[in-house]
């Protein structure tokens, strides 16, 4: 039976008895900061054991994408090891929302292991929790399981808790006895030896655990099952490795017919690579990307682990990305996003791989070396596995990899201890971020409405259902509301809630768990007399908003017509004053791509097409072509934008009318936001006049300020820029020339006793540059006077300088420069150690040179 058979029986046996299949939400989660990734079936349905959200069926069935790379599911470091950790697996799972319970979960399972995939009844064995009698009944009286088979164990083995506190519940799990000898087989070895495999784990959320340790019943009881489909694979299909079904071999030998290598010879890099190959394609395909934070540094580790792990196969060059087509092949019908998004993934893991490549044989050098220089102690320090990372890039794994083959010890406390001080502790600053803050609802209704009604409306009365003062302000949960909240890179509406006449600011909205809470201030002073409030949103900012997030659509597929189908949205912003858009792509966008993209969308605005919005299935619009973006989450009914045949995506924001009503589009701003991932910023409507007229202005400025017509300005400015790097030019020669000068002049000048006494005649621009040598002179003349003329203008000119010694035995070069002025019928004057003289008889200077050449020696001869 194929792997892909296998899911879909799991999916048909529990639709048949009338579950709703879901399909599997991203592996980057949705709405959820706990969790860097989706670990287990029951994530999306969270808010649904939580309380916090309705389900819209009682009964689902999914196989859900699962990674697990850290903390109590996983070891990374046994990835590709053993036989059955994985960083990404498929998670089988039935649920049942307050419907069905122990009975039918028991009964089912048993029915689909035995009679449908007709697995071995003998090689079956249960646990149940210790107290759950219930559970123990039933095994024995729904199934005709044998009674010493069923076992009972406590807490650690058989009680399920989401977290220190919320929702829990004992646990019932199945377990396969993977031996050859089937009468070598004991209750004893039972979640104890490795030839026992959990197959499934039946969860029975009764429970809630409070605060203070102790436990109460839930009002309404759960299932939530979990059956790994790789390991349901390995049994059904006789394997003693998940690594030799039809989920892993054809990855491999795709690995053996580049490598050259076998994997019967050498398993371990073999599946290492194929493990990690398939987490990457399959979190790439849902918006997470390589970096150096979070969970992209997550897929960057795996991504260097899996490549460290190809040198052992010879594969020296970049190979991971020639993979990506064999694993979007092999499960790109179950999850149709590997096949849409397989170029893009193909690229970020090509990219990756070559600059990690560039900065391998460096980093492996100098760790050797590292390693190497340890003496009596053999642990790495931890700021020098930082600096591995921060300069190399290595990842602390990759370093903790290779320094274990040669028993040396990595200090990973002191590693996170450096990692912990990089880190800008404030950039989540500043946020209005509902999540994290402990809420004390005080409930004026008890009805659960939240029904948003913008799209048609911009003011609503409405009644208020619960009402908490924070920090802030007040945020409150309306009935229905016309503001919409913030979603799909779209900021909350801004506007007025009026209650008897008071005027609260409305300065943010949130969707929390399917409920609208405006954030609020203002003052209240008695909410026991509210009923009804009314709501206006602002026209101006709505209207604004809508500009930009219409242009956003039309960038996006312009992006696509220009640059390629490759390019996938990686984040955006939708601002009233201006729209920012991330995407994947691997160049720097040219300034002639740019105005290519900005026509293209501007032809659709004078084409004023009208936007139309449709509800449709969501496997219907997905087929059809709509784009569905990276960060959503979709029910089965999803909302289409569409302009035309140009522009059609899935979204649930507000839009204009028409393309036309946007007014105007330009890009401001081109940039790179991280290693394949572009940004750009535009502005539309007024925004974009704005800027248009204040471009304006300053090109009539710069026309007043350069005396020249507009169409001669770059010319202007460019001759202005010649110039300018000219005269650097020039200044550059004189300086390097300067030197060498000076040197020379104070090696030949004359001597009077230990003095000396240089008197030079140059040809320079300016009086400020004659000074600038003039100083220069200074620091070379340790003892003595300078005299350096100058000859260029009509009115010759001199600096005299005075070495610091001299100038203690009161000898002041501005009362020698007043008398060498007069020498060129002039004057001269300034501080002790440099001075100035002028004079204004052209064709003077050969004279002042002989009268000033007595004077000095005439100083100079006092002093001796």
């Amino acid at each position: 039976m194929k792997s892909s058979d296998i899911r879909k029986s799991f999916i048909e046996f529990f639709q048949q008895k009338d579950h709703k299949f879901i399909r599997s939400a991203p592996v980057v989660p949705i709405g959820d900061p706990t969790l860097l990734f989706t670990n287990a079936g029951m994530n999306q349905f969270k808010p649904i054991f939580l309380d916090e959200s309705k389900p819209d069926h009682s009964r689902a069935v999914n196989s859900q994408k699962c990674i697990r790379v850290s903390g109590k599911h996983n070891d990374l470091e046994e990835v590709g090891i053993d036989t059955f950790h994985h960083t990404f697996f498929e998670m089988l799972g039935n649920w049942s929302f307050g419907d069905y319970y122990k009975s039918e979960a028991i009964k089912w399972s048993w029915e689909l292991l035995t009679e449908v995939w007709g697995l071995d009844k003998n090689r079956l064995w249960v646990t149940v929790y210790k107290d759950d009698k219930e559970a123990y009944d039933l095994w024995l009286n729904n199934t005709d399981i044998k009674k010493g088979r069923v076992l009972w164990f406590g807490k650690k083995e058989n009680f399920w808790e989401m977290g220190e506190t919320g929702p829990c519940g004992p646990c019932s799990e199945i377990h396969y006895y993977m031996g050859d000898d089937l009468f070598n087989q004991s209750k004893e070895g039972v979640n104890r030896t490795d030839e026992y495999w959990e197959l499934w784990n039946l969860v029975f959320i009764q429970n809630e655990r409070l605060a203070d340790g102790s436990l109460i019943n839930l009002s309404q009881s759960h299932v939530d099952t979990g059956a790994g489909l790789e390991r349901i694979t390995s049994v059904i299909q006789g394997k003693a490795s998940n690594y030799e079904t039809d989920l892993f071999q054809p990855i491999i030998k795709e690995l053996e017919s580049s490598s050259d290598c076998k994997y019967a010879d050498n398993p371990v890099p073999f599946q290492v690579i194929a493990d990690h190959i398939r987490m990457l394609c399959f979190s790439i395909a849902d918006g997470a990307l390589p970096s150096n934070e979070g969970r992209g540094y997550v897929l960057r580790r795996i991504l260097r682990r899996a490549s460290r792990f190809g040198r052992v196969l010879k594969l020296e060059k970049p190979f991971l990305h020639k993979i990506v087509p064999t694993v979007c092949n092999l499960m790109g019908d179950a999850y149709p996003e590997l096949k849409e998004k397989s170029t893009h993934i193909k690229l970020v893991i090509g990219t990756e791989e070559t600059l990690f490549n560039q900065t391998l044989d460096r980093g492996i050098t100098h760790l050797e070396k590292l390693m190497s220089s340890l003496k009596s102690s053999k642990t790495i320090l931890g700021s020098d596995a930082f600096k591995l990372y921060d300069t190399y890039g290595f990842p602390l794994d990759l370093t903790e990899l290779i320094a274990r083959e040669k028993n040396i010890d990595v200090d990973v406390e002191g590693f996170h201890l450096e990692m912990t001080k990089q880190k800008d502790k404030a950039r989540q600053a500043g946020n209005f971020k509902l999540k994290e803050k402990n809420i004390d609802w005080i409930e004026l209704l008890k009805e659960k409405g939240s029904e948003f009604v913008g799209y048609e409306y911009l003011e609503t009365n409405s009644r208020v259902l619960k009402y908490s003062e924070i920090e802030e302000g007040f945020i409150l949960v309306l009935d229905k509301t016309p503001f919409y909240p913030e979603s799909g890179g779209q900021v909350g509406d801004r506007g007025t809630i009026s209650i008897e006449g008071i005027d609260l600011n409305v300065i943010d909205v949130q969707n929390h768990n399917d409920m609208i809470i405006h954030l609020c201030r203002g003052v209240v002073l008695d909410w026991s007399k509210v009923e009804r409030v009314q709501c206006v949103v602002s026209d101006f900012h709505r209207s604004s908003v809508k500009r930009n997030h219409t242009a956003t659509h039309l960038l996006h597929a312009a992006l696509k017509k220009e640059l390629g189908d490759q390019v996938q949205q990686a984040g955006s912003l939708v601002h009233p004053n201006y729209l920012r858009f991330d995407l994947t792509y691997f160049e720097k966008i040219t300034g002639d791509q740019i105005r290519k993209i900005e026509n293209i969308v501007n032809s659709q605005i004078l084409l004023n097409s009208t936007l139309k919005t449709s509800i449709k299935a969501y496997d219907e619009a997905i087929n059809s072509g709509v784009v569905a973006l990276f960060g959503e989450k979709y029910g089965d009914n999803v909302r289409v934008v569409s302009t035309g045949k140009f522009s059609n995506e899935l979204c649930g924001g507000t839009h204009v009318n028409s393309t036309g009503d946007i007014g105007l589009f330009k890009i401001t701003e081109e940039s790179s936001l991280a290693s394949g991932v572009r940004r750009i910023v535009a502005v539309t409507g007024t925004a974009a006049i704005e800027l248009f007229q204040n471009q304006a202005d300053l090109i009539f400025n710069m026309q007043r300020m350069l005396n020249c017509k507009e169409e001669e300005l770059p010319n202007r400015i460019g001759q202005l820029y010649q110039d300018k790097k000219s005269l650097e030019k020039k200044i550059k020669e004189l300086n390097q020339s300067d030197d060498s000068d000076i040197i020379s002049w104070v090696n030949k000048a004359s001597k009077v006793g230990d003095y000396i006494f240089v008197i030079e005649l140059l040809s320079i621009e300016g009086a400020d540059e004659l000074k600038r040598v003039g100083d220069r002179l200074i620091s070379e003349i340790k003892s003595g006077i300078g005299v350096l003329f100058n000859n260029v203008n009509d009115k010759p000119s001199a600096v005299v300088v005075v070495s610091e010694d001299l100038v203690r035995k009161k000898i002041n070069a501005g009362i020698l420069a007043k008398e060498i002025g007069s020498f060129m019928g002039g004057g001269g004057g300034g501080k002790p150690q440099l001075a100035t003289a002028g004079g204004r008889q052209f064709g003077a200077v050969e004279k002042a040179i002989i009268s000033t050449e007595k004077l000095i020696l005439k100083v100079l001869n006092k002093e001796l």
